[in-house]
């Protein structure tokens, strides 16, 4: 019974820190505000969560099961049309955003809290887009890429494009960046490359660049 009250304790506790970094941000989102909000006293907070950083992690960890349906994202394959939506939805909820940055900026130091959390998920995320990439495109990607390769350059991009979303959102359309990125990843369309590129290339002398062209890579 006792377990039971803590456990839901604890669920109070983390709904009401999304609530206060939505309303107030990373920044605002004291112990003392959340807090207040559940009607504890700072020291009651640490009973369930010993530090802010802690609390922090607890409310990533939760964002990532409510976002994967109760699972983590390395035991599902997500299609990436998904992961365009997904990168929708962040959009809306730009204080979870800054929360996920700002730690993962911090993480990388040695001994901090969230740096066995974020390490783990990344080795989650890899796993689960290099699954999503070969379910789409085999073994191999357009470019030539194996999805192993390819898998850390499509996190990269989604992580990343939070940082300048983040410091420039009027500059940086989050969404619609993510799929542009997507489209390069695709096929090309019949006929792609005949513009103008396309056409100085067919201008060239066969051989007049080859010099400049690197050899085939693995």
């Amino acid at each position: 019974m006792a377990r039971a009250r803590s456990a839901e304790r604890r669920a109070e506790i983390l709904r009401a820190t999304f609530e206060v970094i939505a309303e107030r941000g990373y920044r605002g989102a004291s112990l003392n505000a959340v807090a207040e909000r559940v009607g504890l006293s700072q020291q009651g907070l640490l009973h369930h969560f010993p530090t802010k950083e802690a609390l922090l992690v607890a409310v990533l960890e939760e964002r990532d099961q409510w976002d994967t349906g109760g699972g983590s994202r390395g035991e599902r394959t997500w299609r990436t049309d998904l992961l365009g939506s997904l990168v929708e939805y962040n959009a809306m909820r730009p204080g979870i955003v800054q929360t996920f940055s700002a730690l993962l900026g911090e993480s990388v130091t040695e001994g901090h809290p969230a740096r066995e959390f974020f390490t783990r998920r990344y080795t989650q995320v890899r796993a689960s887009m290099t699954a999503t990439l070969r379910a789409e495109h085999g073994e191999r990607l357009p470019g030539g890429l194996t999805p192993e390769r390819a898998a850390p350059l499509l996190v990269a991009v989604m992580d990343g494009l939070q940082y300048q979303w983040l410091l420039d959102p009027e500059a940086v359309d989050m969404p619609a960046a993510f799929q542009d990125f997507l489209a390069l990843l695709r096929p090309a369309e019949p006929g792609a490359g005949q513009g103008p590129a396309g056409a100085d290339a067919e201008r060239r002398p066969a051989g007049a660049d080859a010099e400049q062209r690197p050899g085939p890579t693995n």
